[in-house]
């Protein structure tokens, strides 16, 4: 048997001396990403550290592969490295057998039970976010989202542990955090070290987020009481190798991590489908009348999750449309065969939801928002070709708490206002830390003849 071999992997134009591609990606990572596509084949090399050969993945059966086969004997690459370096070993960013470790400590926080309690808190703080949204304010819907998922994560994570002007630094501080995570990641290493405002805001703040988490650990730990939140059950964990509780330092830099990966997340997603429904009344249609059927005069609650079938839809539609993940890393520790190609040791790999979600080959015409094309009898989309929420060994812990989360906020916003687009108002994605509307306003009125409670200014 002939054996082929593979044509070489190109390398994208436009790197320059020091910095690499990073100017292009600086300048619309969105577009050179999306280029790569166009332009190359299933692999192409790219270079965002001066010395490190980046390779993307755009096939979605190598993407597959990569994350799920070959998954086990990779490391999970600069992106995760750096935000380990940044915010902490945390289950986020941890890899092989430390990875599992850290994963077996966190699951009982994700459980179906620990899920179910949190709901009642979810929508308690939405309820608290749409009551102070005036009835005819102009909204800035992502920045509204980013603190109604703030508030969500931290009471689930701190409930009964912070007091409210904590809480509230707390909150401030995460933000900061968030915001430079992303920045911090793509630039190359010595940028950060360089005595920069931005630089000095975000040390502070990860330092502030990381007292405020210890003095929580500390007075929760002398009370010796079970406040019910997920700092509770972190306490409880142990570590596997020692047989210990888990330290201060350990259980900050999870939540920290936990906290910069979901907030910004949940907080883009939401945005994202409060767009949509605005765009289209007929979609915005179908969701009121699914929840009017199912939960009635009733609040939403952990029983009515899994029975919104058309919302589910409508998620996942969000999710891929506007797929908050733009690149996503792993490294090779051996040389490693993907596909027709053999990598060397120590070869960065990545690839993008984002784009792979947009690829025309993969969807029919993808930049419609269209919740039918994840009905049953729909053709499903090739192996790989969606991946919400990653693959394999390393897929995200909290899925289900996501989209717990998203359920339960929709629900509650939209049944107490309409939120209304300016005419012509166009919304454009910027890459930072997720993908996420650049500007989104919208305007609040109140929700006329829909079913469910009313509350708040805006339903007055």
């Amino acid at each position: 048997m002939t054996l082929v071999t593979p044509p070489p992997i190109p390398r994208a134009a436009g790197s320059l001396p020091l910095l690499g591609h990073a100017v292009r990606l600086m300048r619309d990572n969105l577009a050179f990403i999306a280029s790569l596509r166009e332009n190359y084949g299933p692999l192409v090399e790219i270079t965002l550290q001066p010395g490190t050969r980046t390779v993307i993945v755009q096939d979605p059966e190598l993407v597959r592969t990569m994350l799920t086969d070959l998954g086990p004997s990779l490391d999970k690459g600069r992106f995760f490295e750096k935000m380990g370096q940044l915010l902490g070993r945390s289950v986020v960013t941890a890899a092989g057998q430390e990875h599992v470790r850290k994963r077996r400590q966190l699951q009982p926080a994700f459980a179906r039970p620990e899920i179910a309690r949190y709901v009642d808190i979810m929508r308690d703080e939405a309820t608290a976010a749409v009551g102070t949204w005036e009835t005819g304010r102009v909204l800035d819907v992502r920045e509204a989202m980013v603190g109604l998922s703030l508030d969500m994560l931290a009471k689930t994570v701190f409930s009964g542990s912070l007091e409210e002007s904590a809480f509230r630094r707390l909150r401030d501080d995460l933000s900061v955090v968030m915001n430079g995570v992303g920045a911090r990641v793509m630039l190359p290493d010595w940028v950060e070290r360089l005595p920069l405002p931005f630089n000095r805001r975000f040390d502070q703040a990860r330092e502030a987020v990381r007292a405020t988490i210890d003095r929580a650990v500390e007075s929760l730990q002398a009370s010796g009481r079970d406040t019910g939140d997920m700092l509770s059950l972190l306490l409880r964990a142990t570590d596997e190798e020692t047989g210990r509780p888990l330290t201060g330092d350990q259980i900050s830099s999870e939540i920290l991590t936990l906290a910069v990966a979901g907030t910004e997340t949940t907080a883009s997603v939401l945005s994202w489908v409060l767009y949509e429904l605005a765009r289209d009344p007929d979609v915005e249609a179908r969701v009121l009348a699914e929840l009017d059927e199912v939960l009635g005069e009733e609040p939403v609650a952990f029983g009515h999750i899994t029975r919104l079938p058309y919302l589910k839809r409508v998620i996942d539609e969000a999710l891929r449309l506007h797929h908050t993940g733009w690149l996503v890393t792993r490294r090779t520790v051996t040389e490693t065969r993907l596909g027709a190609w053999t990598l060397p040791a120590g070869t960065e790999l990545a690839y993008c939801q984002h784009a792979l979600h947009r690829d025309p080959e993969l969807y029919p015409d993808p930049l419609r928002f269209d919740p039918d094309r994840w009905l049953d009898s729909a053709e499903p989309p090739p192996t790989g070709a969606y991946l919400p929420f990653g693959a394999g060994r390393h897929k995200c812990i909290g899925d289900r708490f996501a989209l717990t989360e998203l359920v339960t906020a929709i629900a509650t916003i939209v049944r107490r206002v309409r939120l209304g687009l300016a005419p012509g108002q166009t919304v454009r994605p910027v890459a930072q830390a997720t993908v996420r509307p650049r500007t989104l306003l919208m305007t609040v009125r109140p929700r006329e003849g829909a079913g469910g409670p009313r509350t708040g200014h805006a339903a007055a």
